[in-house]
């Protein structure tokens, strides 16, 4: 059987990944064995901070319901007991949105809350 050489495909290959890990320090993004962990360890850190990224922002909402229910005088616990027990199903990320940008439908919202607390 006749030898193949995959000269051109390697090639190509190299390239791809080196272009991928322009960027990178030292060796790891000019010499293809290390560009190639490299690519592969950022690649894994790529796909698992996209999935942290959704647990960070849910704490972030969660912040700012808390600071604007808190300057209206109600926990942040108390403030989603409210909601649940009053039938309001907005979600975190609505709610920190209304806090921030529409602080009187918010505030509207928490006298809602607070009526079913009590």
């Amino acid at each position: 059987m006749t030898r193949v050489r995959s000269r051109v495909t390697a090639h190509r290959r190299h390239k791809k990944v080196l272009s991928l890990t322009k960027g990178h320090r030292a060796t790891k993004h000019s010499l293809y064995r290390r560009a190639h962990e490299s690519m592969l360890k950022s690649l894994s850190y790529a796909y698992r901070h996209r999935r942290e990224r959704r647990g960070d922002m849910r704490r972030l909402w969660i912040v700012r319901i808390n600071a604007a229910a808190r300057s209206e005088g109600l926990s942040y616990s108390l403030f989603m007991a409210g909601l649940r027990k009053a039938g309001v199903e907005v979600d975190r990320k609505m709610l920190a949105e209304l806090a921030v940008s529409d602080p009187t439908t918010f505030s509207q919202i928490l006298v809602a809350a607070r009526q079913a607390q009590s």
